[in-house]
């Protein structure tokens, strides 16, 4: 998962409304957004390489999403990070005592960001700071950097979902994902990737034959639990592969 903005709205008829796209390789194996046969719990895509998954729903009203640090010098991970949200959503354990283990173990991992949060908190950790902080009601962006960091494909969809929070549709919030405008190149960022990948990762939607958005996901969670999902899968090219829809 690469790109996350999300309103935070605890006390609100929606506390919570979120849009996501994943952007990954398109040879990874991976299913798309169903209930999990073993954890039936659980409502998330899945990544058949590692066994993860990138943001999905659990029992409590448990959320969890990652998305990872682009780093090209980092050292090679012993663990798939899609294992920190999939242990998440699967159990029961308190949220600070996940969180706790989570940053004791980080090392384990390549460079994240996790929220993690049920229907009373939401909680942002990044892997290169040293504690998880409870997060307080406002619109957020994450991508491959930090909490908030200004990239202008985050400001742009960060921006689009605060127009939409008037009447957060499904439709709307997959429609903001779906922008494929690339920044202008004195705005983008230098993550060490060289400047024509900077230029094709810094659109909100990647599309390209190798890489790019394989999964859009809007979420929308109502003040008495209920949840509405809708996620639609692309393929090379931004080719659509097809959408599903769950209210749990």
């Amino acid at each position: 998962m690469c790109l996350i903005v999300f309103a935070w709205r605890p006390g609100h008829a929606q506390p919570l409304i979120v849009a996501a796209n994943r952007d990954e390789f398109y040879a990874r194996p991976s299913l798309p957004l169903a209930q999990w046969s073993q954890a039936p719990q659980v409502y998330a895509g899945r990544d058949l390489e590692a066994g993860g998954t990138w943001l999905g729903i659990g029992a409590n009203g448990r959320f969890a999403a990652l998305t990872n640090i682009r780093d090209p010098h980092q050292p090679p991970a012993r663990k798939s990070r899609g294992e920190l949200v999939a242990r998440f959503l699967s159990g029961d354990i308190p949220i600070d005592d996940y969180l706790n283990d989570v940053v004791g173990r980080s090392v384990e991992y390549a460079g994240f960001n996790l929220l993690v949060g049920n229907n009373h908190e939401l909680w942002h950790f990044n892997a290169r700071e040293s504690e998880a902080v409870m997060l307080q009601p406002g619109v957020y962006g994450l991508s491959n950097a930090g909490l908030d960091t200004p990239w202008p494909k985050l400001l742009k969809a960060r921006s689009a979902l605060e127009r939409a929070l008037d009447d957060p549709q499904p439709d709307v919030l997959l429609a903001l994902l779906n922008d494929p405008q690339t920044a202008d190149f004195a705005e983008l960022p230098d993550t060490g990737v060289g400047l024509a990948t900077e230029a094709l990762l810094s659109s909100v939607f990647i599309a390209s034959p190798t890489y790019g958005t394989r999964a859009s996901t809007a979420l929308i969670v109502q003040a008495d639990g209920t949840r509405h999902m809708v996620e639609r899968s692309f393929g090379p090219y931004g080719g659509h592969l097809g959408e599903v829809e769950i209210r749990v």
